[in-house]
């Protein structure tokens, strides 16, 4: 466990300095580290970078990635960055995802987008076998619906999105 830890210590040094340089293509290669909080941080790295163009690659980590958390940090992600051509990747998520954890944080992202596309898929959200994701698809919908009919502060609305 020590050696891991060093590993991992060593290559966040290294993360830092290539976040330092936007070196986009060195955090692509580690969202396929063996290291899952390797993958979990250049996930986040890869959104705060900002820009569409990554929507692709964590929506492969969301698709493809075998840890549960990472898939979740990757939805979560997606809403983050707000734009619609992750709506559907995390709609797969919401209703396909073999984890609870993921499928709820993927139905709570579709709310912080805040798009009507998202509102079936929410709405089939609602027959999840596991109350968790349906108490996320009831925050997201109503997040929605707040955002379509109320709110006159965007900032605030995708706050309350979850």
């Amino acid at each position: 466990m020590q050696a891991v830890t060093q590993e991992r210590m060593n290559l966040f040094a290294e993360m830092e300095a290539k976040y330092e340089i936007q070196d986009t293509a060195f955090f692509i290669k580690l969202l396929t580290h063996p290291d899952y909080v390797i993958r979990t941080r250049a996930t986040c790295i890869l959104v705060d970078f900002g820009g569409e163009d990554k929507v692709g690659h964590v929506a492969q980590v969301l698709k493809n990635d075998t840890n549960e958390l990472v898939r979740h940090e990757a939805a979560f992600s997606l809403g983050q960055m707000c734009y619609s051509s992750g709506i559907p990747h995390l709609a797969d998520a919401t209703l396909n995802d073999s984890s609870m954890f993921v499928r709820h944080e993927a139905a709570i992202a579709l709310g912080v987008i805040g798009s009507k596309e998202a509102k079936e898929i929410l709405q089939q959200a609602l027959n999840d076998k596991d109350k968790p994701v349906v108490d996320s698809a009831v925050v997201a919908l109503s997040n929605i619906e707040f955002m379509e009919k109320l709110s006159k502060n965007a900032k605030f609305a995708k706050l309350t999105g979850g």
